[in-house]
């Protein structure tokens, strides 16, 4: 269960460090790259907590097999790929996949470990996997890419999910009927969060008020107001639309959203920056983004074992405070800064997002009566998924459109000829690069890159200091222990 769990998370940061490779490749615009992840955790949100039910339903074992084998067929279509539609295809075929894998896997041990110290260890160990997988999907994507085409990057998440459902074959199943799926909310959720995140990504292109983006809008708007509705009047609702009376259930949705906007946001901004603006090969961005992934991993697993002293407050206002210091840091590096300048902000971010990962997922827990608490841990895993697609799209449009915005100033600058703007122009929107231009305008390329990538960090700073307000003042401090009982 753990390395399914792991699959899904590392595909995440596998696809964020293919993506230079395959804008290379493909000519994919800087609007289409930014598809290439969302696509993936698009329908990961959507549908996470559907799949949880069906599991419930019909095995979750069974469901857990059935999504690491949608997960193989996702990633050899990206595989056999040779477009930006076949990759994105494929993107959201494996989606469907990780939406299986991730709260069947975590409802196996639950039934499988009834001791709850026991439970307790393993699901901590589950959340640990997570983080491994976002750590090592930068490296192994760099080792692939040192030697072989973008293609084979995906081949590693066929081979980790095929062990999987090898494994996972000998695993008991288990089931909780009586439940049952809620069709038109899962099909309202799946159309409003498409539209919201189609307005997003290609508003940042085509603007935000064009007819086509208006009408996104006006879809995204009308599918989650239904969505809303639909679900008060539910006998099985999706999502029980009475627990966001509680102001702490609220904010804990809130927070655990934002910590997966950051968290992804950052990475693609990172990715991006060192690879085009610093041009180091994805292995060698694979190194130095571990101080981030890596730290991660061990404050979320310190974190979840002293919660019960600490309460909830306190990691999270913390982690959110240093994150948007982190941030705010990272918001000043420059074409030329040297890593061993900034290696420190990116730890400091991987502590920051290590504190708040257990305590969101606690405090949502204890805000709700015991009988909810099923769906206050469906409901906390989509929104961090929510959270997830929104990082990717909302910065990654940020800064494609931040890029062409501010060429022209840059080129000018830089004393590039106005008679070659044009082309050069022409050029970026097509993902074609600049190839072998001259100095002047690969170093008008990094300033206007490193903008969109200044203005990503001070939006995730910006969120970052909202959510610390909001676990402050609207948060339960109710301790882990104390809620056992």
């Amino acid at each position: 269960m753990c390395l399914g769990a792991m699959t899904t998370f590392l595909l995440i940061t596998a696809s964020v460090s293919a993506m230079s490779a395959i804008q290379d490749d493909l000519h994919v615009s800087p609007t289409g790259l930014v598809w290439i992840p969302s696509a993936y955790t698009l329908v990961v949100a959507s549908t996470v907590i559907s799949a949880g039910t069906i599991g419930n339903l019909y095995g979750r074992k069974r469901a857990f097999l059935i999504g690491t084998a949608v997960m193989i067929a996702g990633s050899l279509t990206v595989y056999a790929s040779d477009s930006t539609e076949g990759v994105i295809i494929g993107q959201l075929v494996s989606g469907v996949g990780g939406a299986l894998i991730l709260p069947n896997s975590l409802a196996v041990l639950g039934s499988t470990f009834t001791d709850p110290h026991r439970r307790t260890e393993v699901v901590t160990a589950w959340a640990a996997s997570s983080g491994i997988g976002l750590a090592v999907g930068p490296l192994i994507a760099g080792v692939l890419l040192e030697h072989f085409h973008w293609n084979s990057v995906f081949l590693s998440t066929v081979v980790l999910a095929a062990l999987s459902m090898l494994v996972g074959a000998f695993v008991s199943e288990s089931r909780a009927p009586g439940g049952r799926l809620d069709i038109p909310g899962q099909l309202l959720a799946i159309v409003g969060i498409a539209a919201l995140v189609y307005a997003l990504i290609e508003g940042g292109h085509d603007g935000y008020t064009s007819t086509g983006i208006l009408t996104a809008w006006f879809v995204a708007a009308a599918a989650l107001v239904g969505f809303v509705l639909i679900e008060r009047v539910a006998a099985a609702p999706l999502l029980d639309m009475s627990l966001f009376r509680s102001a702490s259930f609220s904010a804990v949705m809130f927070v655990a959203g934002v910590s997966l906007f950051g968290f992804t946001g950052v990475a693609i901004l990172s990715v991006l920056y060192y690879q085009r603006v610093q041009h180091l090969t994805a292995l060698d961005v694979g190194w130095r983004l571990l101080a981030l992934f890596g730290v991660y991993v061990v404050v979320a697993y310190a974190t979840g074992r002293v919660i019960r002293r600490t309460g909830f407050k306190l990691p999270l206002t913390v982690g959110f405070l240093a994150g948007a210091a982190a941030t705010a840091g990272l918001a000043t590096v420059q074409p030329d800064t040297h890593y061993a300048q900034v290696w420190w902000l990116f730890a400091l971010f991987g502590a920051a997002c290590g504190l708040v990962a257990a305590p969101s997922t606690a405090a949502a827990l204890v805000s709700v009566s015991a009988e909810r608490a099923g769906m206050a841990s469906g409901a906390v895993n989509a929104f961090r998924q929510v959270g997830s697609v929104m990082g990717s799209s909302i910065l990654g449009a940020l800064l494609a459109r931040r890029l062409e915005d501010r060429l022209p100033a840059r080129l000018d600058a830089h004393h590039v000829p106005p008679s070659q703007w044009p082309a050069i122009q022409q050029a970026v929107s097509t993902g074609k690069g600049s190839g072998s231009a001259p100095r002047s305008v690969t170093a008008a390329l990094d300033d206007a890159f490193t903008s969109g990538v200044h203005l990503g960090m001070t939006v995730v700073s910006v969120v970052f200091l909202c959510a610390a307000l909001a676990s402050l003042l609207l948060i339960r401090n109710r301790p882990h222990g104390a809620a056992a009982g």
